[in-house]
């Protein structure tokens, strides 16, 4: 995780307890990881006995949890053991609080402090940023203060998400209004601060502008509004309209956000397909996007989900030039369902694949320029070189 801010982490398959801890780590605080799709619309579907869902994955785990239910036992944990078997690799399984603080993600809210961090390579944990407004920033913390313990334990060594689950509570169930004490350094300062964790939002989207008038959106994930964020930053844009959008690290979110982005670039036309137990559906842009401004995508193997779609669809459709590494590859879709005793089990039901065709389950994106932390120099020389606008295939 060296280097990486501890907002971006990588979907993996998920339990109960844990799985908020390790997926949305403080949170994300911006990436849910799941690259879910906005169908259906509205709360999850809940089970029922026998196979009602689309998939035999889905019937399996509805039939086990109505099963032990029967039978007086968890069907959480009879879900989870399906899970198990049924080799999904992105399965999610939820308790109740754990899906709502998923939305609440989602949406772009968490409880917490409002650092973010890394773990440097000598395994000391540094603050690289402090969400204005916050408890943190209240109490005077900034970057490049080094946190040495969380409530009395040590964080040396340890992994972010490890330290992101002690400044949030999560083992405890913690809420706004909760204490947690830190230790810092700064310099040859050692002190302890004792916070009270508060509900915060976050801004997925930051903006900044190069001195040779080039304008880098970085989108740390797809949360609600990012997408209308990004339509904000183009309007007040310099007029050449050279953009770079800094896709690295984004674990992905909400794909209507990463569709409706597509909407800014594209003047409609294809975003993506994708399979949901073999019936093909398809994702379109809304007409009237910016099809003049030349673009650069910034990519690297923490690219994922929606960002991934996001990537694939600019590149493929002529829209933009592609830098950085190959991208981490998950192209699939899920879709949850509720089960008896309220958690939710998302499970994988199918695909989805660039305008062209291209498979990216697995795969990932492969740039058009290969470049490493030079990415970002690299897209400024290829903007500078730009003479014409890209055309939208």
């Amino acid at each position: 995780m060296s280097g990486r801010d501890l907002f971006c982490q990588p979907p993996r398959r998920m339990r109960r307890g844990a799985a908020l801890t390790l997926v949305f780590a403080g949170v994300l605080m911006t990436g849910a990881a799941t690259g879910s799709f906005p169908e259906p619309e509205g709360p999850p579907r809940r089970a029922a006995a026998g196979p009602v869902g689309p998939a035999a994955r889905h019937s399996a785990v509805e039939r086990a949890a109505a099963e032990a239910l029967a039978a007086g036992k968890s069907p959480t944990e009879a879900a989870e053991r399906a899970v198990s078997r049924s080799g999904d690799r992105w399965a999610a399984i939820y308790s109740e609080g754990e899906y709502e603080e998923f939305r609440e993600a989602l949406a772009g809210r968490y409880t917490g402090v409002g650092l973010w961090a890394r773990r440097d390579p000598d395994g000391r944990i540094a603050v690289t940023r402090v969400q204005p407004g916050s408890p943190a920033a209240d109490a005077g913390i900034r970057a490049g203060d080094r946190l040495r313990s969380v409530d009395g334990s040590a964080v040396d060594g340890r992994p972010v998400t490890e330290v992101v689950s002690l400044l949030r509570g999560d083992a405890e169930g913690a809420t706004a209004g909760t204490t947690v004490t830190l230790g810092l350094r700064r310099g040859g300062r050692e002190w302890t601060e004792t916070l009270h964790r508060a509900r915060l939002s976050t801004d997925s989207v930051t903006v900044r502008r190069l001195r040779g008038g080039v304008t880098v959106l970085r989108i740390a994930a797809f949360t609600e509004g990012s997408a209308r964020t990004v339509r904000k930053a183009l309007r007040t844009a310099p007029r050449d309209g050279r953009t770079v959008l800094d896709l690295r690290g984004n674990s992905g979110g909400l794909v209507g956000e990463a569709v409706d982005t597509a909407s800014a670039f594209l003047d409609g036309g294809l975003v993506a397909t994708y399979d949901v137990d073999g019936a093909q559906r398809v994702l379109h842009a809304d007409p009237g996007g910016d099809t003049t401004r030349p673009l650069v995508v910034l990519v690297d193997g923490g690219t994922m989900s929606a960002a991934e779609l996001l990537a694939g669809a600019l590149q493929d459709r002529g829209r933009a030039v592609v830098i950085g590494s190959r991208t981490f590859g998950k192209g699939s879709v899920q879709m949850p369902t509720e089960l008896p005793d309220g958690s939710v089990a998302e499970l994988t039901v199918g695909h989805y694949r660039t305008p062209s065709g291209h498979a990216v389950d697995g795969r990932g994106i492969t740039p058009d320029l290969e470049a490493g932390p030079e990415a970002l120099q690299r897209a400024e020389t290829v903007l500078t070189g730009v003479g014409a606008p890209s055309r939208q295939r």
